[in-house]
């Protein structure tokens, strides 16, 4: 099974996408974007307004609630002038999210660099203005990663990494919408729901969702849960193998709380997951499970879900045990948030053991996330993008959206 999946064709999931289908903005009233609905093969074409009507009755709405930063840092080199951009991916020391963004002083962070060839040993700094107070702010590269650089940033003051972030870095906005940051930006991409910050790109399914979508939800007994997977710019790569087995997935941190993974066990409502990173953690933690029942001492490493492991694993455990698994990891930590990371890929064949439905954009041709949907909607996802173009509707980050349902 796993050869097959491995010489997957990355062209069969091609489509044309013109420029002018691509939204460069979203609307002024994100509920009133268009939602393509499909159910057992049916599609039809509602707005994101009727979501909460459209779920199954005593559905579980599980989202991501991770904020995007404002990832993006430029500097001026000295000699000559030539600008330096600097892209926080994720915190290096200290490691973990929280930590880094509360330093005052100093942390390293793994970055993409543009303009790298112009930068080599020296030490790049800026003077800034924060709360009235000037503060220097100097970054050093340390290391190499592939494509990415170790980048150390030391600062006075007595600021956080959180503020510098704040008062100079931009919003990391999608390479494919072909223009700068715009002011607008800080508000429009991010969900309503975000408060954990430690994303370089929205999970951009939520975008859609108002304060009165959600009290829609509430009031038809819709149960809104939340996890965290921070968004890695991976998300942004295309697939340039001519087979998915030689596309190596990113790898992205995520966060669930105990009491989920307990409601989830315990539960049977329908699971529906706002979009394909809160897909990704949820089907995530079935194999983790498995992990932890073949090896009860699993260290972090150990617990890391590798992209090919759903295609290999031959475990019988149920989901409800799996989870169980899970659960009594963290009661043997003293824990009430599972914290680890995936590198999953979901790909047609794939078994989904946790969700019933999902909430969508519409995505990139030759995308790891088009073979997300592919795998769900058992290989019919050309016929809800040909009538997503027949009709219309707007693709990408700030386009429409689509509820699929099994």
């Amino acid at each position: 099974m796993i050869e097959e999946i491995r010489n997957i064709k990355i062209e069969d999931f091609n489509y044309n996408l013109p420029d002018d289908r691509i939204a460069k903005h979203p609307l002024a009233e994100r509920e009133k974007c268009k939602l393509l609905y499909y159910k057992n093969g049916n599609i039809a074409e509602n707005r994101f307004s009727d979501v909460p009507r459209l779920l199954p009755e005593g559905a579980m709405l599980v989202y991501n609630n991770t904020r995007v930063i404002n990832a993006r840092l430029r500097f001026q080199k000295p000699n000559n002038g030539a600008t330096i951009e600097i892209f926080c991916l994720e915190p290096l020391a200290p490691r973990d999210y929280a930590l880094s963004f509360a330093t005052e002083a100093r942390c390293s962070w793994l970055c993409f660099v543009g303009n790298a060839k112009r930068w080599k040993t020296e030490t790049l700094e800026q003077t800034i203005s924060i709360d009235g107070c000037d503060i220097t702010l100097s970054a050093s590269r340390i290391g190499r990663r592939g494509n990415a650089f170790e980048v150390e940033f030391a600062w006075t003051g007595n600021v956080t990494f959180a503020s510098i972030l704040n008062a100079i870095g931009e919003i990391p906005i999608p390479p494919y919408l072909n223009r700068g940051t715009e002011p607008s930006d800080l508000a429009d991409y991010q969900t309503v729901y975000s408060h954990i910050e430690g994303s370089v790109a929205a999970p951009t399914a939520g975008l859609h969702f108002t304060d009165s979508v959600l009290a829609e939800c509430d009031r038809l007994g819709i149960r809104r849960r939340e996890l965290t997977l921070h968004v890695g710019a991976g998300t942004f790569q295309p697939v340039k193998s001519e087979t998915i087995g030689d596309h190596e997935m990113h790898t992205e941190f995520i966060s669930v709380p105990r009491s989920l993974l307990v409601e989830i066990m315990e539960s049977t409502a329908p699971i529906v997951a706002v979009g394909t990173t809160s897909v990704r953690t949820l089907e995530s933690l079935y194999y983790i499970g498995v992990i932890l029942h073949d090896n009860p001492d699993a260290g972090e490493y150990e617990l890391r879900v590798g992209q090919w492991l759903p295609y290999t694993c031959t475990s019988s455990l149920s989901t409800r045990e799996a989870l169980a698994e899970i659960v009594a990891y963290l009661d043997r930590h003293h824990t009430d948030v599972y914290i680890g990371s995936t590198q999953i890929m979901i790909a047609p064949s794939f078994k989904f053991h946790i969700i019933n439905g999902m909430i969508t954009n519409f995505h990139q041709p030759q995308s790891t996330l088009l073979l997300l949907v592919s795998a769900f909607v058992d290989g019919n996802w050309r016929a809800i993008y040909d009538f997503a173009m027949q009709h219309d509707f707007r693709f990408l980050s700030y386009g429409d959206a689509s509820l699929l349902l099994r």
